[in-house]
């Protein structure tokens, strides 16, 4: 590696790219971020219409990396998460879960735009002295040698780091160079995201209403408005997405309920095929997969960036201790800890979503009694709920450094 060669390599400027970019470079090593799409263009409405669900781990990340200060004030708070059962058009089940935030002394999480992250956060990796942002540009080919690693940029340039992170989404080319496989299939649903204004606050209320078709989430956001996250079945979110905007409006109407009182669409309406995937290896012998390259989710408890802000808090953590060291952070042995830390607590949340989902999006009589009385209980146990509040709010388990507020 020549001395003006960056450390690292990242592919792909996502929000997760952008945040190990960021996290690395504040460390002290010379990272290069290589990404196709014009960086700028990503901070449009029209790029990306969704939102995210920070839990207050993660936000404790980005308060140390120094990106929250300018996102907070796009960031509404979640105070208390509503979750129930029901059938379209009918009332929920009487058993309920209700999630408070003054039983652990803090809000839950927060719900951003998208589009607001990605600004944060960009802003933030323009004046970081360590990192160079290569764009448009994208990895093309790299080479792993035993002691090397060559990385080819479609650019025409080529750099020796020490190590390669794929950060370029589930369907990384990296990562099928490297020749990680995957588990992976689809399910018969589709996400349909839109922005909806209502008459009254929500008071910092996220809303999960299970349906038979799947979730149908009502997120917080600031001002009197929120989030739809929409589960759908396939052949039937088709024809939603083309209807009229009054027709639209009734159709959420029906599963949104009165409590905010008058609704209307504002903006773009978007959807997403839903699938689920996981990488057989998180590593290779100077490569590593972060974010959506090494895991896909369900999206019914809202933790898929989360998901990904882990894989950066514990990478950046075990690469810059290997670095403070003087050891090579390409090396396998530094990576396989890496993985380790990773890659079980992934599965756990990867096999609990798409098991929540396969029990929530059925109507099946006997089953629908069994999972109601499961949230009734839930509920009615402070200790149990006070556990999957943790859960939510992204702090059980051995959390890395920067989850925890402190520097990497």
């Amino acid at each position: 590696m020549a001395r003006d060669d960056p450390q690292v390599v990242i592919a792909g400027g996502g929000m997760v790219g952008l945040t190990l970019s960021l996290a690395l470079a504040q460390g002290g090593l010379r990272v290069l971020l290589a990404d196709p799409l014009p960086l700028q263009k990503t901070r449009s409405a029209e790029f990306d219409g969704r939102v995210s669900a920070i839990s207050y781990s993660s936000a404790r990340m980005l308060d140390v990396l120094g990106v929250w200060k300018a996102l907070q004030n796009d960031a509404e708070p979640i105070r208390d998460i509503l979750v129930t059962d029901a059938k379209t058009g009918e009332a929920p089940s009487p058993l309920s879960l209700h999630f408070d935030h003054h039983e652990i002394g803090e809000a839950m999480g927060y719900i951003a735009e998208n589009r607001h992250i990605r600004a944060a956060l960009l802003d933030a990796a323009t004046t970081a002295e360590a990192l160079e942002i290569a764009n448009p540009d994208r990895v093309c080919d790299f080479v792993r040698y035993r002691d090397a690693l060559e990385v080819h940029l479609e650019s025409g340039r080529t750099v020796r780091p020490s190590l390669l992170v794929a950060a370029e989404g589930r369907d990384s080319p990296s990562r099928e160079r490297a020749e990680i496989g995957v588990v992976a299939w689809s399910y018969p649903q589709r996400g349909i995201v839109a922005t909806v204004e209502h008459e009254h606050p929500h008071d910092g209320v996220a809303y999960e209403h299970f349906l038979p078709s799947g979730p149908f989430a009502i997120l917080p956001m600031t001002g009197n408005r929120s989030s739809l996250v929409w589960t759908e079945r396939e052949e039937i979110a088709g024809p939603i997405l083309q209807l009229p905007q009054p027709d639209f409006e009734t159709e959420i109407a029906r599963r949104f309920g009165a409590h905010l009182g008058n609704i209307r669409t504002e903006g773009p309406r978007w959807s997403y095929p839903l699938n689920f995937h996981l990488a057989r290896g998180y590593v290779r012998p100077r490569f590593a997969l972060v974010g959506d390259a090494a895991h896909g989710i369900h999206p019914i408890a809202g933790q898929g960036l989360n998901l990904g802000f882990k894989d950066v808090a514990a990478l950046s953590e075990v690469v810059l201790d290997a670095a403070r060291l003087g050891l090579d952070v390409g090396t396998a042995d530094v990576l396989r800890r890496y993985e380790r830390w990773r890659r079980f607590d992934s599965f756990v949340l990867a096999a609990a979503t798409d098991a929540l989902n396969r029990l929530f999006s059925n109507d099946f009589t006997p089953v629908r009694l069994v999972r109601d009385l499961g949230l009734g209980v839930v509920d009615a146990i402070a200790p149990m709920r006070r556990f999957f509040m943790r859960h939510a709010g992204g702090a059980a388990g051995r959390l890395p450094r920067l989850l925890r507020g402190e520097a990497a």
